[in-house]
């Protein structure tokens, strides 16, 4: 069947910091519409969203969650998002496929902060969002605080917005409970019923103040977008409630103004009006595709990859956003025939004949194409995605099953088709599978899929440090003889060779200055080749870098001499003449560019001054209010764990991009430390 060919459709993020309560929201929303008979919870595991055994067993979102409803006479479909900072790119991936985002937040102005990253993505791309201030409960401590404590939560909500908050309703506590609300438009007052909706009441004429406070500062900021409704304010007329609805729709859809509900998700409270809300003020599917510049047809079909996801049993699967034109079952998209259209409801699915414009669906066997790629019959119409993020964790992995080598490689693949935020590959000195992500629990959770969903169960730890050796002393004329006699033609090899250290970054410059013949031409190949394969391991048991080799003198003979025997030689002479030369460890050190609150800075500047780091400068960090960059080198084998120490500092939203920039000497007591590992 054709789902929702009639009807409206909105789609909805549902977005916020990890344990803020946005899948109980999902139940709530679901419960209260009839989407569903009873209201799952977390804690009992049988919730729509947070389905998957990875979530469940950490009850914490994991991966998006895609459920629809439908109320006031519009179909919704809410995709309940991580919180957590280690699966943002998720997040980030469906975001910019929604027609509105609600950012769940606790009545909690000491962890506001955690919302940065989110409201810039969201303000980036023009995503206009509203807030639900959920666990309100949280500030009533008691009857006189209530009221006080919900102000600091706004004034800590308006510190991290760049858009401004319009309030659209205000707390009733009796004692250190929340009882109800007014609201700011009407000005009538409400108490909540659990799992019912709320019945009006008296507004308490103890705060009436407050109410007219509120209420004036909600009229002045939508006022600051209407020169109409400014007028008005400024000759005292009283604006119509329909004005003020309007202005709130329109102001939402151009991601001008933020507007803020408040409630407790477990027990209902403030639900029914955030969903009147998504009805009266949120843009349709038309005006979100306008804003992301896909043009209007009702003929071609033009949509767009949000995630990618393998299933054990039924392959792949790709969430979609049907942009224009009317999606069918069988139809080819950039050169693939679909294998099969469904709506989701968390876990389950049902088949469709068709998706209309708007539409989120489920499509199947979209074999190699990635999230975020633009699909279209016949169209070269490319849409902008999410970046992937840069990884800032890794771990070395290896199959518990040697066996199950072969098959590694194309399971990773798929990984990352999952989650773009993952990476891996084999390292080139260490021979270690690196699995790159942004964090513990994102990597555990990568390793959890491996086992579940590819038969492939793991082990893991810290990778290696790449580190590489060097010399700081020459040495000249180091001789190398390689002779074998065993019957007929023997091997016989001869080599004189000056070793010398070069600058940072030079690498290995081979040269020779054979006069008169004494080592042929055609065997010089050989004793560069020998030279190179020692160079592998060092004295020091690493790879050698920042080396010259010179062939200044040798013999031969005329039966015995080979490629293979001169090559010989030249190790010898390595061998011998390298350990001479005062070997010594080189770490790899990367420029490391910090991204923080600038409450933080003074303690990040500490941090990586105790990794052994040198701070390069920092400053305001471009487009960010109240962040700064710090720029650093960093030893890598400081870098394992500094993801982890950075987000305990920061509440969770520090992170960096890094890259490698040289190689350095690692200190004496240090080096000594890892060479004893290493023996």
């Amino acid at each position: 069947m054709t789902e929702n060919g009639n009807r409206e459709l909105r789609n909805v993020a549902i977005v916020g910091p990890y344990s803020s309560g946005k899948t109980t929201l999902l139940e709530s929303l679901l419960s209260v519409t009839g989407a569903t008979s009873r209201k799952g919870r977390i804690q009992d595991q049988n919730t729509v969203g947070d389905h998957t055994p990875e979530a469940r067993a950490r009850q914490m979102t994991t991966e998006v969650s895609v459920a629809s409803t439908d109320y006031g006479g519009i179909h919704f479909t809410f995709l309940d998002c991580p919180g957590s900072i280690e699966f943002a790119q998720q997040t980030y991936d469906v975001l910019v496929g929604v027609d509105a985002a609600i950012v769940v937040c606790e009545a909690n102005s000491e962890r506001v902060l955690t919302l940065s990253p989110l409201l810039k993505f969201l303000d980036d791309w023009g995503i206009p969002h509203l807030m639900f201030v959920n666990k309100l409960d949280q500030v009533c401590t008691d009857e006189s605080r209530c009221y006080v404590n919900f102000n600091q939560v706004l004034t800590a909500l308006k510190g991290v917005s760049s858009r401004p908050l319009v309030p659209c309703q205000y707390p009733i506590g009796k004692g250190a409970q929340l009882v109800g609300y007014i609201d700011l438009i009407t000005e009538a007052a409400y108490q909540y019923h659990t799992g019912a909706a709320a019945d009006a009441v008296p507004l308490p004429p103890e705060l009436k103040e407050q109410e007219q406070a509120a209420r004036s500062e909600l009229l002045e900021t939508l006022a600051e977008f209407d020169d109409h409704l400014l007028e008005e304010l400024l000759e005292e007329v009283e604006p119509p409630t329909d004005e003020i609805l309007k202005d709130l729709k329109q102001d939402l859809g151009a991601d001008l103004v933020v507007p803020v509900f408040i409630g407790i998700a477990t027990e209902d409270f403030g639900v029914r009006p955030l969903l009147q809300a998504l009805v009266e003020e949120t843009p349709d599917p038309a005006e979100t595709a306008q804003r992301r510049g896909v043009p209007a047809s009702e003929t071609t079909v033009i949509a767009q990859i949000l995630k990618n996801s393998y299933t054990p049993q039924g392959g792949k699967v790709s969430l979609v956003r049907v942009w224009c034109g009317t999606l069918t079952d069988g139809m080819t998209l950039n050169g693939l025939r679909t294998g099969g259209l469904y709506t989701l409801m968390g876990a389950q699915s049902t088949s469709l004949n068709a998706a209309p414009a708007g539409s989120i669906i489920a499509i199947g066997r979209l074999d190699g194409l990635t999230t975020g790629t633009t699909l279209s019959p016949d169209s070269d119409l490319t849409l902008d995605k999410a970046e992937p993020l840069t990884p800032v964790y890794a771990l070395a992995i290896a199959p518990e099953n040697r066996n199950d080598e072969v098959k590694l490689s194309s399971a990773l693949n798929k990984l990352v088709e999952e989650d773009p935020s993952l990476r891996w590959e084999q390292h080139g000195d260490t021979h270690e599978i690196i699995l790159w992500g942004q964090g513990d629990i994102h990597l555990k959770v990568a390793l959890d899929w491996l086992a579940r969903k590819y038969n492939l169960p793991m082990t893991a730890h810290l990778p290696q440090v790449p580190y590489k050796e060097t010399i700081r002393k020459s040495i000249k004329d180091v001789h190398g003889r390689y002779k074998r006699q065993s019957g007929g033609h023997g091997q016989f090899g001869d080599v004189y060779l000056d070793i010398t250290p070069l600058e940072r970054g030079q690498g290995f410059i081979f040269s020779e200055t054979i006069v008169g013949g004494v080592v042929p031409k055609q065997y010089i190949p050989g004793v560069e080749t020998g030279v190179r394969e020692y160079l592998n391991q060092g004295p020091l048991g690493f790879p050698v870098v920042d080396v010259a080799v010179t062939l200044t003198n040798g013999s031969y003979h005329s039966v015995d001499s080979s490629e293979q025997a001169f090559k010989q030689a030249a190790r010898l002479a390595m061998q011998e003449g390298m350990s001479r030369c005062e070997p010594t460890l080189l770490e790899p050190i990367l420029v490391v560019t910090i991204a923080v609150p600038n409450d933080f800075t003074a303690g990040v500047l500490r941090l990586v001054s105790g990794h052994r780091g040198q701070i390069l400068g920092y400053e305001a960090k471009k487009g960010w209010k109240n962040w700064d960059d710090i720029s650093a080198y960093l030893p890598q084998a400081e870098m394992q764990n500094l993801i982890v120490e950075l987000r305990s500092l920061t509440l969770g939203v520090g992170t960096f991009t890094w890259q490698y920039d040289h190689l350095q000497i690692v200190p004496e007591k240090l080096a000594e430390q890892i060479l004893q590992q290493q023996a």
